[in-house]
């Protein structure tokens, strides 16, 4: 089960990958995004973490809620 559950999370996260624009524009090459994450994780370590976290959640959550809304006008 649990295994099951691991397998679903890392599709989940795969899917925003997918979802944020950056397969298409790291043209699927897996060196580069993968360099985009690192550069990110970095970034998210760093001295301004907890404003650049806030940011990021922020933006995050407008983006689903747009998507929520642009579907239920579906």
């Amino acid at each position: 089960m649990q295994r099951r559950e691991r397998t679903r999370h890392l599709i989940e996260l795969g899917g925003l990958v997918q979802k944020a624009g950056l397969v298409e524009l790291t043209d699927d090459d897996r060196a580069t995004l993968y360099g985009a994450l690192l550069d990110l994780a970095g970034r998210g370590r760093g001295d301004d973490a907890g404003d650049l976290l806030a940011l990021w959640k922020r933006r995050g959550k407008r983006a689903f809620d747009a998507e929520g809304e642009a579907r239920d006008e579906a």
